[in-house]
């Protein structure tokens, strides 16, 4: 079978693997759509240390149910279309026996820290196939990513009492954006593409922020009246939008914050008492988060073909991932149609 591999820096190839053979609580997927995020892109530039090297990336999954082992339970089926939950949990660590798996402390995530789904054919356990059925085969490879941002909008315990700003309007961003304006929250999208702010509107956002050509202080101020946003969602990564989460939040605010910053961040700290402010991180997403998306998705409101910047084949993947290195900010995400 066809699989690519991230080889060494800015080196990805297509490669020949052996089909694998489903064993006992196994099954046998036919990827149909695998997604390239962030990180995958971080692994071609060479930027991840998390990432296993060389590897097989891919942890954003649309699938055929091709076979089973023994022991797998009747409701998943032959020909059932899935998406797959890419991350491990120990049981034991501390966030496992909290049930909070998705930030297990030892957790290897498909296409990172163990090869991933950027292949023909790929075996998991049966307990981390999530049907996906009533959705087009390339829009599940859209869940996992946007059930990142949907579990950052759990942790910061949005409801529609809150006005709620998302910095960064990627895919993580979008999810956000969806889940904090489907629980009745006043949105404020930021970023500084034009093109994602527009999308943002779409999506569910009242209002937007160009943070490259606005005011951000001025404009937050003016949106919410003089308090700041309730909520800050820090979907980016960057020592700027931290610094923008915690100078711009209200007091006895929430901010949330998913982006990985490359290096250590300056914060202006005495507004963590002052504000006496709830800093929480937000880590991959549980299965619950999943099928919230699916239910959202099976809606059929959300403009999907807008977040897939473009289907390439396998053979066109390292020329689609040079692309993309190339113009980052303008790329949510790239399918790979196995």
């Amino acid at each position: 079978m066809k699989a690519l591999q991230i080889t060494d820096t800015k080196r990805l190839d297509v490669i020949e693997l052996t089909i694998p053979q489903p064993t006992e609580g196994e099954v046998l997927l036919h990827v149909n759509y695998g997604g390239f995020c962030g990180s995958d892109l971080n692994t071609f530039r060479g930027r991840n240390a998390l990432a296993l090297k060389p590897v097989i990336p891919g942890h954003e999954i649309s699938a055929t149910v091709e076979n089973m082992g023994s022991d797998v339970p009747a409701n998943i089926a032959v020909g059932q279309l899935v998406t797959v939950d890419p991350y491990t949990a120990c049981g034991n660590c501390p966030s496992c026996r909290r049930r909070r798996f998705n930030a297990c402390q030892h957790n290897e995530t498909l296409g990172v820290q163990r090869h991933g789904a950027m292949c023909e054919y790929i075996c998991v356990p049966w307990q981390k196939v999530i049907p996906a059925e009533g959705l087009a085969s390339q829009d599940i490879a859209l869940i996992e990513p946007m059930s990142v941002g949907f579990h950052a909008v759990d942790r910061g315990q949005v409801t529609d009492a809150d006005t709620v700003l998302v910095v960064g309007c990627g895919m993580i961003g979008v999810g956000a954006i969806v889940r904090a304006s489907l629980r009745g929250a006043t949105v404020i999208a930021m970023d500084l593409d034009d093109e994602k702010l527009e999308l943002a509107r779409e999506l569910g956002a009242s209002a937007t922020v160009n943070s490259g050509m606005d005011d951000v202080h001025a404009c937050l101020q003016k949106l919410t009246g003089g308090a700041g946003p309730d909520v800050v969602i820090e979907a980016v990564g960057a020592a700027p939008t931290y610094n923008i989460a915690v100078n711009e939040v209200a007091f006895t605010g929430r901010i949330v914050c998913i982006g990985y910053a490359p290096g250590d961040v300056a914060l202006p700290t005495r507004f963590f008492v002052q504000k006496e402010l709830d800093i929480r991180g937000s880590r991959n997403a549980l299965p619950d988060d999943f099928r919230a998306v699916i239910r959202y998705l099976r809606r059929g409101t959300c403009p999907t073909a807008r977040l897939i910047s473009g289907i390439v084949k396998p053979e066109e993947a390292a020329e689609a991932m040079v692309a993309w290195d190339a113009t980052p900010g303008k790329v949510f995400r790239i399918l790979v149609n196995f």
